[in-house]
């Protein structure tokens, strides 16, 4: 398959072009748009209860949709995702898995398995969830951001701290250590920041420039209340 992605950084929209009889696997909800002879179908990958642990735990959706094209001809498959950001295409193999965080996956090649995995309880007081995504296997990533993509490419030794909710994905070789942003709860509180993650290389780490579980707050506030 051959992907490239336009209309980034703000509304990026991934087109995969698929050879006769190739397959897709996406986010439910993350077509866009495709072209004739493609078929769509939808269904729970690996089973009821990895399907069920990576819906509740990772925060992906229960049913994969799944894009072939036709047998006898080419065809294509526009993603987007729900918040408006960039997209990046990862490369995954059997020395480097990768991790995602909840939400940032929107599709694979069906030669990537997707697991869950316990990301550390500094995700669950973040509100971003204690459990991410594994994409083990061979082939592309697709996965999106909230915001502009920052990509961190750390040197033996090198690192840098980054707050929980903006991390997009990682190589799974880089373990990340979570921490308060600050010593103390008074002191944490008034920073108006929350758990930290300490990144160490070598390896790759996404980020992105926004945080959703900011937005959904600001909106919390926003929105008139029902009582």
């Amino acid at each position: 398959m051959q992907i490239s992605v336009r209309h980034q950084p703000s509304f990026a929209v991934v087109r995969v072009e698929l050879a006769p009889g190739e397959q897709l696997r996406g986010e439910s909800g993350c077509m866009a748009a495709h072209s004739w002879g493609v078929t769509v179908d939808a269904q729970m990958q690996g089973g009821f209860m990895k399907s069920l642990s990576r819906s509740m735990l990772g925060g992906e959706s229960l049913y994969v949709s799944s894009f072939t094209a036709h047998p006898e001809h080419p065809g294509w498959v526009d993603l987007a995702a729900q918040l408006p950001g960039d997209a990046v295409v990862l490369d995954c193999t059997p020395q480097m898995p990768l991790v995602l965080t909840k939400g940032s996956w929107l599709a694979s090649a069906p030669t990537v398995e997707l697991d869950t995995k316990f990301g550390g309880t500094a995700n669950l007081f973040g509100g971003e969830g204690a459990f991410v995504v594994r994409a083990t296997g061979t082939g592309p990533v697709i996965a999106s951001c909230y915001g502009a993509l920052d990509r961190h490419d750390l040197p033996e030794g090198g690192g840098f701290t980054v707050d929980s909710g903006h991390v997009v994905a990682y190589e799974d070789r880089v373990a990340p250590q979570m921490r308060k942003v600050s010593r103390g709860l008074m002191a944490t509180a008034k920073s108006g920041e929350g758990w930290v993650f300490d990144f160490r290389g070598p390896g790759t780490v996404w980020t992105q420039s926004r945080n959703p579980s900011e937005l959904v707050g600001w909106l919390a506030r926003m929105l008139p209340s029902r009582g």
